[in-house]
């Protein structure tokens, strides 16, 4: 019998995961819902629960970076099938993997993400936002449409959807993601073309300069949003294709709200009459 390293017993009992800090109560977007087939549900959440615990390694404002990347690389070795229960996650994501016989790629791309959180706390442009939402948002869709055998012509309009709710969370989040983590989300060149800088995110209410750069985000949201409205009709599955058009109602709704409201004041978020709304109009929408 072979002896388990000294140095895996001790990460072992530490453990790799750890909480942000952040509440995990204020989903905006179902995950796994009671729409999604019953015999795929478990490998949703398991794909849920493991990148959720990798971005709250990346979000752990007691963290260094380096302590990040090496809890993250941990989780990507565990991944693939390197033994060691110090992260559960992980070795239920490579368990699910087994079982449906699916690539770890989509794994791998999130956590390149939250390796880019642990050290980069800029983004230059848009392009800039899209390349990193590429990392972080778009393989949670395609991973639930390769989960369900769909056609990958269904991407464009999937990886669309994902970043245009990546940034509407960021926009959520803005002013605590500054005060935390010295993380913006926001471009520098949005933000130096109105002759501001990210300071501006520590008042109490957003400025009228500042409005402007979050209502410049939205618009290019709203155009994500669109785009993302031809993701349902490709969808074969009809509980994903249900999930979708709800999801793409309940961006719709969120995107309103941020319009309206101030993330600087109060965190703005979805109601419960958003919800049941949404839930309709996107399961009859899912239906024609």
């Amino acid at each position: 019998m072979i002896a388990e390293p000294a140095e895996l017993r001790d990460e072992a009992v530490r453990g790799v995961e750890t909480p942000s800090g952040k509440g995990r109560s204020a989903e905006n977007f179902p995950v796994g819902s009671l729409l999604i087939r019953r015999d795929l549900r478990p490998h949703v959440h398991a794909f849920y629960r493991f990148a959720r615990n990798a971005d709250d390694i990346a979000d752990n404002p007691a963290l260094t970076a380096e302590e990040k990347i090496r809890r993250l690389d941990r989780m990507a070795a565990i991944l693939d099938g390197t033994p060691g229960g110090d992260s559960p996650t992980a070795a239920a994501m490579h368990k699910s993997l087994v079982e449906t016989r699916m690539t770890a790629q989509h794994c791998h791309d999130v956590l390149r993400a939250f390796r880019l959180d642990a050290t980069k706390r800029r983004y230059r442009d848009w392009n800039d936002l899209m390349a990193y939402c590429r990392y972080s948002a778009s393989p949670v869709g395609r991973q639930l449409l390769d989960l369900h055998g769909e056609s990958r012509e269904t991407w464009p309009a999937s990886d669309a959807l994902c970043s245009a709710l990546q940034v509407l969370n960021h926009l959520q989040d803005c002013a605590d993601d500054y005060s935390v983590l010295d993380r913006v989300y926001l471009p520098m060149t949005d933000l130096a073309a109105e002759g501001i800088g990210v300071e501006t995110l520590a008042a109490r209410a957003s400025c009228r300069r500042l409005r402007r750069v979050l209502d410049s985000m939205l618009d290019r949201t709203d155009a994500l949003v669109a785009t993302a409205r031809g993701l349902a009709p490709q969808v074969v599955s009809s509980g994903l294709r249900w999930e979708s058009a709800v999801i793409v109602e309940l961006a719709t709704r969120l995107l309103r709200r941020l319009r309206r409201g101030d993330p600087l004041a109060d965190r703005v978020r979805l109601k419960k009459s958003d919800f049941m709304v949404a839930f309709v109009i996107g399961v009859l929408q899912g239906f024609r």
